[in-house]
């Protein structure tokens, strides 16, 4: 039997053709961090939820950095293989969504690069995406939300919006939702991508 390429939770849909919402956590989450929020924001999909294989002086990420917003992009782009080898790997025979939240929103952000319609739409929940990536036709028609705050510390409100500018530009259908805070995930998001995912999903 071949070993799963993550740890991970998993809430079985009763529909065989149920969309597939695979839920990515944050640097220092595990597979429970956003399992739950998933279930109340689908309620009727499939919840995969794996556990990031890398660790930062004992916190769970999903590939390695030099520091912060300094990714190591040779292993962030075996990473990203790894991830996009485990989503086809599900076998999903309906729509795939994926939603991540910071280090889980990045791994998402860089599977959509790499395999454009391997989701059928993602939530990118405070996103960094330190370079410029090249165009990518195959994103055309994609359904994008992003959502952060504008006193983000971790990153810059001008860095979010030229990644959403970049989906717009790709022919992503793009959507954003901001609030006033930082780096956390807050209520007006949740019920942005509540939304999202309902109309959707």
């Amino acid at each position: 039997m071949t070993k799963p390429l993550y740890a991970f939770r998993e809430h079985k849909a009763k529909a065989e053709d149920a969309t597939t919402l695979v839920v990515l956590h944050g640097t220092g989450g595990d597979e429970n961090q956003f399992f739950d929020l998933g279930r109340q924001l689908l309620p009727q999909a499939r919840i995969v939820s794996p556990r990031g294989d890398v660790s930062e002086n004992g916190a769970l990420r999903f590939f390695r950095r030099a520091a912060e917003g300094v990714y190591d992009m040779e292993d962030l782009a075996k990473r990203t293989e790894t991830m996009a080898a485990f989503v086809k790997g599900l076998g999903a025979t309906g729509k795939v969504i994926g939603l991540g939240y910071s280090n889980g929103a990045n791994i998402l952000a860089s599977v959509l690069l790499a395999h454009p319609g391997l989701f059928n739409a993602a939530v990118l929940m405070h996103p960094l995406i330190p370079w410029d990536p090249e165009d990518v036709p195959g994103l055309a028609g994609t359904d994008i939300l992003v959502t952060a705050g504008r006193n983000d510390p971790l990153t810059t409100e001008a860095s979010t919006q030229n990644l959403i500018d970049y989906f717009a530009r790709q022919g992503a259908a793009v959507e954003s939702v901001w609030h006033e805070g930082g780096h956390e995930a807050r209520q007006e998001e949740l019920a942005g991508a509540r939304e999202f995912l309902g109309r959707i999903g």
